[in-house]
């Protein structure tokens, strides 16, 4: 019994697939010229324009579909080569106002000319703010825990309940304290 395998090269599938694309392209393209004629032809009939008007229209509406048409190569090789210069440059620009880190060298603009982090393995970007006694350094947002104990004695619950109000407001007084002094 024969095989009856049939095998597509790549280049073979590459190349269907090229044709595709220029079919859908030339689809659109008929799409666009019978929607210009009956448009043309409706706006002749509707708006008493004369046959040379209509004429014209559908020329330029001719003119406009070749133009595109002609100009699609170019403006996907221009988006193809934008596209292929920044992947090639590695131009990413990742914001690191909270700071970040730095796996891989990447080069970066300095006073001074071009700076490289990362180049020995992962590097951190810590932003520096300005003290209260104008020194600049790294600063932490997390504040420290706040450890608040109370111990309240009482000889019944309702005696308890009777406290919590109180109780309350001394707790919040000791909070916002804490918070102000941090």
């Amino acid at each position: 019994m024969a095989d009856t395998t049939i095998s597509i090269s790549e280049d073979l599938l590459s190349e269907l697939s090229d044709v595709g694309v220029e079919l859908e392209r030339i689809q659109d393209l008929a799409a666009g010229v019978g929607k210009t004629l009956s448009t043309s032809l409706r706006s002749a009939i509707t708006d008493g324009k004369s046959f040379r008007s209509v004429l014209a229209d559908i020329a330029e509406s001719f003119t406009k579909l070749a133009l595109k048409a002609a100009l699609q190569p170019v403006e996907t090789l221009t988006t193809s080569l934008i596209e292929s210069l920044f992947s090639a440059t590695d131009l990413a620009i990742l914001p690191n106002a909270k700071g970040g880190i730095i796996a891989a060298p990447t080069y970066f603009p300095t006073n001074g000319g071009l700076g490289l982090a990362g180049e020995a393995g992962p590097e951190a970007i810590l932003p520096l703010n300005r003290g209260s006694d104008g020194r600049l350094g790294v600063a932490s947002n997390a504040a420290a825990p706040v450890s608040i104990s109370f111990n309240v004695t009482a000889s019944d619950a309702k005696s308890f309940i009777g406290a919590e109000a109180e109780l309350s407001a001394m707790l919040l007084r000791a909070v916002k304290r804490g918070t102000r002094a941090s």
